[in-house]
């Protein structure tokens, strides 16, 4: 076997179908959609064709999708304008978040003073809510930012009930939903959260391109200026292509989620299954081994190598053709350990490699079967 790409939650195959689409409108539909001729009101009809469908995905009106370079433009969007717009004065969030909230945060701090409070973390990364519900109970005008799906141990939150008690307490609530927008089904409208954020690449569409949703009246303004483009929010001429490819993507996810979802959870407790015949030293990071408690789209595993030995893993792996990530892509060149399992790994296990293997609905069963192989060779050797 040549190659087998097991790191689908750093991004994804490009579908055919979107790329057939996206090829389309580069070669006709080429004006620019703020220009007021025919080819720039066939452009304009496009982004807004597009919009509305997202919208009706999540059932909020067309006006609350906010297009974007991606997830981290999102989130930086949202989080800048609440501070400086929304006069936000404490932001509550946790360790284990994405650096796009992290080192945003950070700048902020020093930007506009606001304050922040982390919510507890368990050593299995779950959120601690009655932690959280201590935290809310404040004067200062607050905003929660915690993400859906965590991109490197796959923990779920449970959004309903963090959004319910932000509402209660009266505070904004921001939630990172880069890994599980096209993978899960969220009614928008029956959750009452103001942001989320997306991108396109984690669910079979192109790069560079995103949504925030931004809940309607909420007093968010630009942090890019220049033309009056989504709404005033995002300055810069629309990528219409990849709106459209975005879109396009969407659409096939949720057409095709049932069955794509069967599939790749199988494939993962195959793979779990797999993992546990190497040697019973293996340990699972975060809920990553449970279906019902993280994403069906990734494992993180621990694995019982020593660390002298564990240098050459990655190396071996990729000699291999195996692709997947040490911790999360952002810092799979990094030799610092993941930010995430520094947060809920002892010492003991921080000197193990960790792992993480993530699937699409492209992988196979015998996939599964050469990268334990290849793992059992290394581990055994």
């Amino acid at each position: 076997m040549n190659s087998v790409y097991f790191d689908n939650a750093a991004t994804t195959q490009i579908r055919n179908e979107v790329i057939d689409r996206m090829a389309e409108v580069m070669k006709l539909n080429y004006g620019n959609p703020s220009s007021t001729h025919a080819y720039g009101r066939q452009s304009k009809s496009l982004i807004e064709a597009s919009r509305k469908e997202i919208a009706s995905f999540f059932n909020v009106t067309s006006s609350e999708i906010i297009f974007t370079s991606g997830g981290t433009e999102a989130d930086n969007l949202v989080i800048r304008s609440a501070v400086k717009d929304l006069k936000v004065e404490e932001v509550i969030t946790s360790k284990i978040e994405h650096h796009a909230i992290l080192h945003l945060i950070d700048e902020l701090v020093i930007e506009y003073n606001v304050s922040v409070k982390y919510v507890n973390v368990d050593h299995k990364g779950d959120i601690n809510i009655a932690h959280l519900e201590q935290l809310l109970s404040s004067n200062k005008k607050q905003l929660v930012s915690l993400m859906h799906i965590n991109n490197e141990i796959g923990n779920k939150l449970d959004i309903v009930k963090v959004a319910s008690l932000c509402k209660t307490h009266d505070a904004l609530f921001h939630s990172d939903t880069v890994q599980s927008v096209g993978h899960y089904k969220l009614d928008l409208s029956a959750i009452p959260i103001d942001f989320i954020a997306a991108s396109a690449h984690k669910f079979h569409g192109p790069k560079g391109v995103g949504f925030a949703y931004v809940r309607k009246n909420s007093g968010l303004r630009a942090s890019i200026f220049g033309g009056e483009q989504e709404r005033g929010l995002r300055a810069g001429t629309e990528a219409i292509h990849n709106i459209v490819g975005l879109n396009e993507a969407l659409r096939l996810s949720y057409q095709n989620l049932d069955s794509e979802r069967s599939y790749i959870e199988n494939l993962k407790a195959y793979f779990i299954q797999q993992l546990k015949t190497i040697s019973d030293e293996i340990q699972f990071n975060g809920q990553s081994e449970s279906i019902e408690k993280s994403t069906y789209t990734l494992v993180n595993v621990c694995l019982p190598i020593a660390p002298e030995k564990a240098q050459m893993l990655q190396f071996q792996l990729d000699l291999k053709g195996i692709a997947c990530s040490k911790g999360s892509a952002c810092q799979s060149g990094s030799s610092q350990n993941s930010h995430v399992l520094t947060e809920i790994l002892d010492d003991e296990y921080l000197q193990r490699p960790s792992v993480r293997f993530s699937f699409s609905s492209y992988n196979t069963k015998e996939e599964v079967d050469y990268v334990i192989a290849v793992l059992k060779e290394f581990i055994k050797a």
